[in-house]
């Protein structure tokens, strides 16, 4: 069962300038994946939308297409380093310090 990435997942966390130009800053929160179950998210577990600024009790999340090498690196990779239920996979677990 190939997992496909259909989005990458942000919020904006702020601004700056460039030329002139105010532009947004994003974070990176998780991804939409589809498989033959259809289509899930994976957040990170870091993520606090406590410290995103927002104008009531919800904060925007934007989908953005994922490059086409990602998507193609991810499909072939089935599940991009998740296993079953959405789990990490043991190769991601190898460089943690604890």
């Amino acid at each position: 069962m190939a997992t496909t990435h259909v989005y990458d997942l942000a919020v904006k966390t702020g601004e700056y300038e460039s030329n002139g130009q105010t532009k947004g800053r994003y974070e990176n929160i998780g991804k939409v994946l589809r498989n033959d179950n259809g289509q899930f998210m994976l957040l990170k577990k870091t993520f606090n939308p406590a410290g995103v600024d927002s104008n009531g009790n919800m904060i925007a999340v934007s989908m953005f297409e994922p490059k086409a090498n990602d998507r193609q690196q991810h499909s072939s990779q089935q599940g991009s380093g998740y296993g079953a239920g959405g789990q990490p996979s043991r190769e991601l677990d190898d460089d943690l310090p604890f």
